[in-house]
């Protein structure tokens, strides 16, 4: 279990800086980004399996379509996956991004209740209860369905499940979704090229050098998370997942000056409280845990005290958006 929690802290960190890789190629449009991840991660894949000799799982997998089928609809969930936050993040609304990475979890906990049969103890009930009370609080406060947060949510959720039930290892699974994916990829983005329209065809080196960065920052972390994900009870993996968000979140009020007010403050600061609150043991979800209310009140004390001079930091900027 131990290597779980490494495998899965080092993706979500890497998911939580995804951000600033994308606003360094923020002049390739959303549709674009998606594509050359999809193309550039098939091939660092191959070459990983090419070094590592590991291509006899193709054969078994070709003779069961089932699992196929199954890797199919995960593919396209991870497609529709990273084409929102992607869009998310050009159009200046990593601070909902970030929020449907708070809501994930919940998600992900949700499913292990209720399609792994996972066990969760009354407190730690009553910790998911206040996260999805601080998550309706943002909602609330924004005046509208945070489509992009929900969507993102879900659709990870979903995917973490299929990994998580899946027969394959981190390495063979992701490289089987990028295979399905490649069938549209590989056509669309060489039509775009040859036609003069895509990014590569304008001849700019260093945008293209960017663009091929996205096969491994795409496949690190996702084999990481895939990885971690097969080792830890889902519920463990919710718990764990706020790192990525909170990461999200600071970029968003001090790099990138998205709006960020007191009231979205405290809907973050219940989250944060609920993280803290439930310490997972060796025995997974329905395994012992500590939970300490002094140590939960001086977390949540702590957190919200780092997330105010935070956000007096931020607001003596004038908040912009890209």
């Amino acid at each position: 279990m131990q290597a779980g929690i490494v495998y899965a802290v080092a993706g979500f960190v890497l998911w939580g800086l995804m951000p600033l890789y994308f606003r360094q190629i923020a002049a390739v449009p959303a549709l674009e980004v998606v594509l050359h991840r999809s193309v550039w991660a098939l091939l660092f894949l191959v070459g990983v399996l090419a070094v590592l000799r590991r291509f006899g799982w193709l054969r078994q997998v070709a003779k069961q379509p089932r699992v196929v089928g199954i890797f199919f609809l995960n593919a396209w969930l991870l497609a529709g996956n990273w084409l929102l936050y992607v869009y998310a993040v050009q159009s200046g609304q990593v601070v909902q991004a970030s929020l449907g990475y708070f809501i994930n979890p919940i998600v992900n906990v949700l499913l292990g209740v209720l399609v792994l049969h996972e066990r969760l103890r009354p407190l730690q009930w009553a910790a998911v209860a206040l996260a999805a009370l601080g998550v309706l609080w943002l909602t609330l406060r924004a005046g509208q369905p945070p489509w992009i947060a929900l969507v993102l949510a879900f659709s990870f959720g979903l995917y973490g499940l299929i990994r998580k039930t899946s027969t394959l290892g981190a390495l063979e699974g992701l490289t089987l979704e990028t295979l399905l994916l490649a069938p549209l990829a590989l056509p669309l983005l060489a039509w775009w090229t040859l036609r003069g329209s895509g990014v590569m065809a304008a001849g700019n080196l260093s945008l293209d050098l960017w663009l091929l960065l996205a096969g491994p920052l795409t496949a690190l972390p996702l084999l990481l998370f895939a990885a971690g994900a097969r080792r830890l009870p889902l519920a463990t993996v919710g718990l764990l997942q706020y790192i990525s968000p909170t990461i999200q979140l600071a970029l968003a009020v001090w790099i990138f000056r998205e709006p960020f007010d007191s009231a979205r403050l405290l809907g973050f600061v219940l989250i944060w409280v609920r993280w803290r609150c439930i310490r997972w043991m060796p025995g997974g979800a329905s395994g012992p845990s500590a939970f300490s209310s002094e140590a939960c009140l001086i977390s949540g004390y702590t957190n919200g005290v780092v997330a105010m001079r935070a956000h007096a930091s931020a607001s003596r900027v004038t908040p912009t958006t890209s």
